[in-house]
């Protein structure tokens, strides 16, 4: 995916691979239990709230489709749009996707 930069992989941690195909800001799937009145406790988890969405790239000038969680949207929203937000967020909230993207602008 990276063949100038072959250590990315290496240094991007995968605790939810899915996140790494998108921008989830550090959103992971969660754990608990469910507890009905009869309290036997069985095991559940949460995912987080994924959405497909276009946002525009000033420097690529064209949109970009992404899986963007809601609070990576609401941070893009913060930044000023999709290019402050790669290139000011920390590169473990990023992913791989993040990461190419970010590789991508500076490019251009």
């Amino acid at each position: 995916m990276f063949p100038s930069v072959p250590w990315l992989v290496e240094v991007i941690s995968q605790p939810f691979k899915r996140s790494q195909q998108g921008l989830f800001h550090g959103k992971t799937k969660q754990y608990g239990n469910n507890v009905p009145f009869s309290k036997h406790k069985t095991r559940r988890t949460w995912l987080p709230n994924v959405q497909r969405k276009r946002l525009f790239s000033e420097t690529l000038g064209a949109n970009v489709r992404l899986k963007v969680t809601t609070r990576a949207l609401k941070t893009v929203k913060k930044h000023g749009g999709l290019d402050n937000y790669v290139a000011q967020t920390r590169s473990d909230l990023l992913g791989q996707e993040g990461m190419r993207l970010r590789l991508l602008l500076r490019s251009r």
